[in-house]
């Protein structure tokens, strides 16, 4: 098994405004302390953007680079996401990275809202990720989409119409994937070869289940501790792996535990200890 850290776990995260930004030189130690041998760049600009700069950040600590998260509009007719989708495999050919994970950005600020897309906009957004495929492809890289909160490809329904209606690959965030309505499990299942990647996520259900009713936001959400170390939610990765495992998977499992803090922690605790948790509650299932 192939397991890999992400910032998000630390509370490092593109939105303005969330929360204290934990600095790369604490991040990336704490990763390497623990065990991990591999990181996604968190988001753009945290790392430096210039990518000799980068990869050199990335391998002071002796860490291989996954890929990026990468936010993109890509329903909107008059935007178009390549240029900069090229910009970044530009960067990928100094400072590395196999997968670019693609979230389909809202154009809003934040994961709280986001407009609904008619048929225009849908046929605009595949055929923008069919193309990001092709481009990603070129440079030997894996394009793949992460179903999002607050992005357009947020619940069950958007999930599996994305599968249907497009051939780019899957980025299964298992946290996300049920806040938005769907069963990771089932879609392993119904779609085996699809996913490259997995976002290894663990929630309390019974907070997940107040989104989608609109009882509570996704930043509330969060804050309120929505998101647990692996194995101290409710989701059975026993199952996923499993699963995985028939369809021939073999990426690399992200740990993810979105978080916000408010201020620098002590060392050794909270994110720290949280991302080790989880990396030995898979490890015990690998």
């Amino acid at each position: 098994m192939k397991i890999a850290g992400a910032p998000i776990s630390w509370g490092v995260c593109e939105v303005p405004g969330w929360g204290y930004q934990m600095s790369p030189e604490r991040v990336l130690t704490e990763m390497k302390e623990i065990g991990l041998t591999a990181t996604e760049f968190g988001p753009q600009g945290w790392l430096p953007i210039e990518a000799e700069a980068r990869a050199k950040e990335v391998g002071k600590y002796g860490l291989k680079p996954v890929g990026a998260f990468f936010l993109a509009i890509m329903h909107d007719p008059e935007i178009d996401p390549i240029p900069a989708v090229k910009k970044e495999l530009e960067a990928f050919k100094i400072a590395g990275g196999e997968y670019l994970i693609l979230a389909a950005d809202s154009g809003r600020d934040g994961y709280d809202d986001r407009p609904v897309l008619d048929e225009a906009g849908w046929k605009t957004l595949f055929g923008n990720l069919d193309r990001i495929s092709d481009v990603c492809a070129e440079a030997g890289v894996k394009a793949c989409v992460h179903p999002h909160w607050g992005t357009m490809i947020q619940n069950d329904c958007e999930i599996r119409k994305m599968l249907d209606e497009s051939k780019v690959a899957l980025c299964l965030d298992t946290g996300h994937m049920v806040c938005g309505g769907c069963d990771p499990v089932a879609i392993v299942k119904e779609y085996p070869s699809r996913t490259v990647i997995v976002h290894a996520k663990d929630v309390h259900k019974e907070m997940t289940d107040k989104l989608l009713p609109g009882e509570i936001t996704w930043s509330q959400g969060v804050k309120a501790g929505m998101f647990a170390p692996i194995g101290e939610g409710d989701i059975d990765f026993g199952v996923i792996v499993c699963e995985l495992n028939k369809a021939g998977f073999d990426g690399y499992y992200v740990l993810e535990q979105d978080i916000m803090i408010d201020e620098e922690p002590p060392a050794g605790g909270g994110p720290k200890a949280n991302a080790e948790k989880s990396l030995k509650a898979l490890q015990k299932l690998a």
